[in-house]
């Protein structure tokens, strides 16, 4: 009985002292890292661990161990939570530079987009030259280069007391309501800034009115759908958003955008068009909820 007792002690030594190594005696380091790895030469040079020793280095992971190197020792509670963790939000990349590229806005402000979605807003002015100069890049960017979870739109600027600014809005509005905007947005920046005609009459309400339904009538706007959305309580209603939203974005020039109601940015502290675009599309993918 001795002689076996004494046979089954060293079978089981044996046994525990190949289940040490078979993970590395670094915790899952293998014998090839083991050549470069400066904590696992300095455990060569060490004497040889006991096997109950091997057995606990083996379930602890190695210094500089990489997660799929210790992946083996996570249980199945451990994965579905790491599963289920939401990955972290995007940083806005290191070229820009907060107070010099773009701004923060303080406090942020609601949005109309979907939860799956981030705003993007140009507010703009119909008679700013450069307003008419950044529209076809921006055009460019909405119907081929922006991401599909960007939710793109554009708001007139009212600043307080500027009727000329509230007559281009009036006109905006009007043909938002009636379904024009994506025909006729940009003919209406041509007719002011190419054609001359600045559809406003700061002077007089009514020939202003007129202006307008003559190139809504131009453009094949039927005179009794013009009359009947121009003074409507929707667009009324839009330019007094407008006008409060003009104050809360702290619009001080022309044209600027605000992405996810939470970050301002303009042509000059982008640093160019296709720069605002590209700061414009880096500032929604870092705002994008998961």
């Amino acid at each position: 009985m001795p002689f076996l007792t004494r046979a089954c002690a060293l079978a089981m030594l044996a046994l525990l002292a190949a289940c040490g190594q078979k993970h590395g005696p670094s915790g899952g380091v293998t014998d090839k890292g083991r050549q470069s790895h400066p904590i696992a030469r300095a455990q060569d040079e060490q004497p040889a661990a006991r096997p109950a020793e091997a057995l606990a280095k083996a379930d602890a992971p190695a210094e500089g161990e990489t997660v799929s190197e210790s992946s083996f020792s996570f249980s199945p509670i451990a994965r579905a939570v790491a599963a289920a963790t939401p990955a972290p939000v995007p940083a806005i990349p290191a070229r820009w530079a907060e107070g010099k590229n773009y701004n923060l806005l303080v406090p942020t402000q609601p949005t109309a987009s979907a939860p799956d979605k981030v705003e993007v807003l140009e507010v703009f002015w119909y008679g700013c030259p450069h307003c008419f100069h950044l529209d076809p890049f921006l055009e460019a960017w909405r119907t081929k280069g922006k991401p599909a979870f960007a939710d793109f739109s554009r708001m007139p600027v009212i600043w307080p007391g500027n009727e000329v600014n509230r007559m281009h809005a009036r006109l905006f509005y009007t043909l938002e309501a009636l379904g024009k905007l994506p025909q006729l947005h940009a003919e209406v920046f041509r007719e002011i800034h190419v054609n001359g005609n600045p559809l406003v009459d700061p002077r007089d309400p009514a020939h202003t009115e007129q202006l307008q339904k003559a190139f809504l009538v131009a453009h094949g706007v039927s005179a009794a759908d013009f009359d009947r959305t121009y003074k409507s309580f929707s667009v009324e209603s839009k330019l007094q958003h407008a006008e409060q939203f003009t104050l809360r974005y702290k619009v001080v020039g022309v044209p600027l955008v605000v992405v996810g109601g939470k970050y301002t940015a303009d042509v000059g502290t982008a640093g160019g068009e296709n720069d605002l675009l590209t700061l414009m599309t880096d500032l929604a993918t870092a705002e994008r909820k998961h």
